[in-house]
């Protein structure tokens, strides 16, 4: 038993929960770790990750708290708002698999929608909180 930083691994299941739904790859143009120049919008990049530890007397784990970002070109919110909906919906309460943890929760804890560059890019932060165990 060790308490192995987690945050690849929660990435890693991040990405597969986002990439393997259907809906939300029809919506975007893909879903980044580093997202390569001249990338056409809209597309989901997944960003900072916050690590405490957690677990209990007898096992190691953590509190992870990981921000994912929605990128948009429309004018106006509605289709980051529809972005975040996907995000939430695929993740919020969702069992998760990640490689070497057992997941106690994942929950959706802020979004943040804000206006960048000269009004033509808009922007959503979605955070959520994940709770990790390492496994047995």
């Amino acid at each position: 038993m060790d308490n192995t930083d987690p945050v690849w691994p929660i990435q890693a299941a991040i990405y597969q929960a986002l990439t393997g739904d259907a809906e939300l790859m029809a919506e975007v143009t893909g879903v980044y770790d580093h997202v390569p120049k001249n990338t056409e919008f809209p597309y989901i990049s997944i960003g900072e990750t916050t690590v405490t530890p957690g677990g209990a007397h007898d096992r190691f784990g953590s509190r992870s708290t990981i921000t994912i970002h929605g990128w948009s070109t429309y004018h106006g919110k509605r289709e980051i708002s529809a972005l975040a909906n996907h995000l939430v919906r695929i993740l919020d309460h969702q069992p998760l698999e990640i490689e070497g943890l057992h997941t106690v929760y994942v929950h959706h804890a802020q979004t943040v929608t804000q206006t960048e560059q000269d009004n033509d890019i808009r922007h959503v932060a979605c955070r959520f909180s994940i709770e990790t165990e390492h496994a047995a």
